[in-house]
């Protein structure tokens, strides 16, 4: 018999002595002792021990990602939940804790996707497939929320689901650990501006790995604030959540780099190669074939754009597009020549009604330039309001058809009609952008509105070019389409902001009757 299987078996004769309080106390030391899980040395491990509030941890493939959310779950919190977008994509996470960690289905509720520990810890799974599913979690307490390749969820989703945490056991810390690979699509960006001190190459405060940043969310905005002590906006006391981001790689999981998953990220073709095995946020995200807007004439569009650029031009049209109350913003963008202001915003609840919105709209506006509305909802009311006070206002109808002077056809191949009006203002806005066009459009830097502008895909049909619809419609059949809104998980604002800023339309140089009449509702198509 060998050494260590004599004292094994002399262990085993000495527990046969003890009685059964003496046994729990002993099974308690030893689950202290040796826990089921311990982090890597290394990101994994600084991950693990960061004070932060809400954490991304990850960027590149392999680095053990998946494996700290599993962890914090099963030694530090006792009411734990973990998100995948869609819920075939828990299969994985929850055979990974179930087989390979702790190697036992016991406690594990298959129904419910809950597992609950003779410890008393309890950790859910939870997925919202579709944009508004989120809501069946609220309410619902959990001292930790884990999110499992968080690029793959809209930043509603995950705002929402991160505002219902909180603990149940006195004490404990509460925490938002997100877990992921650079974006693949534009649809992910948003975690480039969420975290932008660390992700975002032209931030002007950039932060270092693992360094506290902290944020307060005042009047819908994201504010960076000096550190975590609460204060006062409006007679509500807010109280700043710390963020950080810890890169991770392949290289810092020894038992991967055993497999040789290492050469496997390195077959990848580029950009994955760059995301997956580099974690580089920067690397390109592919646009889809339908795409309205090419990401990179977007961009290409923003790096023109100088502070000083609208600077001594007249200001030649403006865009608007209002929100009454609600999570939506009033946006207005400025048009001077190709040069494109910054989008200014009001929360929704300051601009409750058509008068207070044309209020602020005509605050920013200046040289007799054309206002373009969106004159759907409350929008109708602003249109009245600045017509009654003899503005030169446009409405935007985005399903009516589009104008007959500016031509009826794409200028590219000169055959392709536009269903509406909606359709016909994005694409002359992207043969505007075309850089064979020549005509330089400057759009300041924003990382939402260029998600807003680069989310919308287009469609030929037999009435011609048809743009995505911002919200649901239904087809032929009575089937649901899902519009841009739905996809994108939230109103395309800004974007929409700059189209209808795009809109040319001759300025009005008249006043009094002679001025109402030109501006009277339909008139405007024949100024």
């Amino acid at each position: 018999m060998s050494e260590a299987a004599r004292k094994i078996a002399e262990l085993a004769d000495m527990l046969s002595y003890l009685d059964d309080n003496e046994k729990k106390e002993l099974d308690d030391i030893l689950r202290v002792e040796l826990p089921i899980w311990t982090p890597l040395t290394g990101p994994q491990t600084a991950a693990y021990e960061t004070p932060a509030d809400v954490l991304y941890y990850g960027g590149s493939a392999g680095g053990g990602k998946t494996d700290l959310l599993l962890g914090l779950a099963l030694v530090e919190h006792y009411s734990s939940i973990i998100f995948r977008r869609q819920s075939t994509q828990l299969i994985g996470i929850q055979s990974r804790l179930l087989d390979e960690i702790l190697h036992s289905r016991k406690g594990w509720n298959g129904q419910e996707d809950i597992l609950r520990l003779p410890s008393g810890r309890r950790i859910e799974f939870g997925s919202c497939n579709n944009p508004g599913e989120e809501d069946k979690y609220q309410g619902r307490p959990h001292s930790f929320k884990g999110f499992d390749e968080i690029c793959h969820f809209l930043e509603s989703q995950f705002r929402f689901l991160s505002g219902w945490k909180r603990s149940t056991v006195k004490g404990e810390r509460q925490r938002i650990v997100c877990a992921g690979n650079p974006p693949l699509t534009e649809e992910g960006r948003w975690v480039v501006n969420y975290w932008g001190p660390w992700l975002d190459p032209q931030h002007p405060k950039p932060a270092l790995p693992g360094e506290l940043r902290w944020f307060s969310t005042i009047a819908g905005r994201d504010e960076e604030v000096l550190d975590g002590t609460p204060f006062k906006y409006k007679n509500e006391t807010i109280t700043p959540l710390s963020r950080t981001f810890i890169p991770s790689a392949v290289q810092d999981n020894p038992f991967l780099m055993e497999t040789g998953y290492e050469a496997t990220l390195q077959a990848l073709p580029e950009p994955l190669r760059s995301q997956m095995l580099m974690g580089d946020f920067r690397a390109g995200t592919e646009d889809s074939a339908w795409q309205v807007l090419p990401t990179a004439w977007v961009e290409a569009a923003m790096a023109r754009w100088k502070p000083e650029g609208g600077q001594g031009r007249s200001m030649d049209g403006v865009g608007a597009d209002v929100a009454r109350g609600g999570k939506d913003k009033t946006c207005v963008c400025t048009r001077h020549g190709n040069w494109y202001s910054t989008i200014h915003t009001w929360p929704g609840k300051d601009t409750p009604d058509g008068a207070t919105a044309a209020g602020v709209i005509m605050s920013v506006t200046r040289d007799k330039a054309p206002i373009h509305v969106d004159g759907i909802g409350i929008g109708g009311s602003v249109v009245d309001h600045l017509r009654e006070n003899n503005i030169h206002v446009v409405s935007i109808i985005g399903s009516e058809s589009p104008p007959e002077l500016d031509g009826e056809y794409d200028k590219g191949t000169g055959k392709l009609k536009f269903r509406n009006m909606r359709s016909w203002m994005y694409w002359r806005f992207r043969e505007s952008l075309d850089p064979k066009t020549g005509e330089n459009i400057a759009l300041p830097p924003d990382s939402e509105m260029k998600a807003d502008l680069c989310a919308p895909h287009w469609k030929l049909t037999t009435q011609g070019i048809i743009i995505e619809a911002k919200d649901d419609s239904l087809d032929a059949r009575g089937n649901v389409i899902p519009g841009l809104c739905r996809r994108l998980g939230r109103s395309p604002d800004k974007g929409d902001t700059v189209i209808y800023a795009s809109r040319i339309t001759p300025k009005i140089f008249l006043t009094g009757q002679n001025f109402r009449q030109k501006v009277r509702k339909g008139s405007w198509r024949s100024v």
